[in-house]
């Protein structure tokens, strides 16, 4: 006789047991599932905290019909200065955190051929340079940053992307300068006025070649969306020697005035008039010796007409008047003419082709190795023709 009996429905209660620890054991055999990763990348990180990091690669070809000197050693064009020759103008990364309330910073990277050209007076001719570094504050209208930054004159700036023409302008590399070092602090008065005033240790200078400081005065004016000038000045003791400045190791008051117009009468149309008018005391004239106050000025006109989103025709047009060389070391009134097609096939590439011709009033551009021969007038003209072809890629 059973001792032990099922009660009514145990058999199926048993079977549902044994069944769902069956079920339960098959689970536990099979390999685990990768878990869906939930961590963010790096970008989300900097994105989320306001970082940004992005920059540009700068590469073309460029054949020059001369030397690209001119007859005191000066070259003749700021960054395309070989005769034939592929280059890698600039490889740039830019990392910055600029909050619209309290402390930020940004530095600016640059590496390739164009650094040699930008790089601060007396720092090494490498092919790279930091090109802006400074740390920031910003409250309400108030800015204020201290560092090493990009001037403020001119139509047109060392990021190739921009720029319009492929070549810079005469002005961008003979008539103002590229960096200083020091603060800077912009004051918006309203939507339309802002100011902005700084001291720095000079033109492309890191450290300070003498005690006394360089004044900078800045003043834009935007009455509407088709309208805008900007007009700057700079006054200071500077050093004539070294980098790009001529002259002997003396030093003297450096002043310049510089203006910028824009105007926009539609969104396919732009016209844009750079001005500039600059002095430097206690040059040695090239004339008879004698010290006198150096004096150059020169205007640079803009169209640039976008075609559609993919196209875009640019003109340049200048006239530089070194009325003492005190900035190319010759005593010349120059002149240019830039013709440059751009052609976008991505938001992130730019090709451009141009094509550009410069005339001066003297036999200043070096043609050719027989002006080295020392025999007299050999090897020199008064113009020049360049060709190039550039390709600008953004991240």
């Amino acid at each position: 006789m059973n001792r032990f009996r099922l009660a009514p429905g145990g058999a199926l209660l048993c079977l549902l047991a044994l069944g769902t620890r069956g079920a339960h054991a098959d689970d536990a055999a099979k390999p685990a599932e990768p878990a869906t990763s939930t961590a963010p990348s790096l970008t989300d990180v900097l994105t989320a905290s306001g970082v940004a990091i992005h920059g540009y690669l700068d590469t073309a070809y460029s054949y020059l019909s001369g030397t690209g000197i001119f007859t005191s050693g000066v070259a003749d064009r700021v960054f395309d200065t070989e005769p034939n020759s592929f280059n890698l103008h600039q490889a740039v990364l830019i990392i910055d955190y600029q909050p619209k309330e309290g402390f930020g910073g940004l530095v600016n990277l640059t590496a390739g051929r164009d650094a040699r050209v930008i790089a601060a007076v007396g720092e090494s001719m490498s092919n790279f340079d930091v090109t802006q570094a400074f740390v920031q504050y910003a409250h309400g209208p108030l800015t204020i940053i201290g560092g090493k930054f990009v001037t403020l004159p001119g139509a047109e700036v060392i990021n190739s992307t921009l720029d319009v023409n492929y070549s810079r302008s005469i002005l961008f590399g003979y008539a103002i300068p590229f960096s200083h070092t020091g603060a800077r602090l912009t004051y918006a008065t309203s939507d339309q006025v802002t100011v902005i005033v700084g001291v720095n240790n000079g033109w492309d200078q890191l450290q300070d070649a003498n005690k006394q400081k360089t004044a900078e005065l800045g003043v834009s004016f935007t009455p509407n969306k088709a309208f805008s000038l900007a007009v700057q000045g700079y006054s200071g003791v500077e050093q004539l020697s070294g980098g790009r400045f001529i002259g002997a190791g003396t030093h003297g008051v450096r002043s310049l005035v510089d203006a910028v117009g824009t105007y926009n009468p539609n969104s396919q149309l732009t016209f844009i008039l750079n001005v500039d008018w600059g002095q430097q005391e206690n040059f040695t004239s090239l004339v008879d010796g004698t010290s006198v106050k150096a004096k150059w000025d020169g205007a640079a006109g803009y169209v640039n007409y976008q075609v559609n989103d993919q196209w875009r025709l640019s003109v340049r047009a200048e006239y530089f008047d070194d009325k003492d060389g005190y900035r190319t070391g010759v005593i010349q009134k120059w002149k240019e003419a830039t013709l440059t097609l751009a052609y976008l096939p991505t938001k992130f590439i730019e090709l451009r082709a141009e094509v550009r011709g410069d005339k001066s009033d003297s036999n200043v551009f070096v043609k050719d190795a027989a002006f080295f021969t020392g025999a007299p007038g050999a090897g020199m003209t008064d113009n020049q023709i360049s060709i190039g072809l550039e390709a600008v890629y953004k991240f």
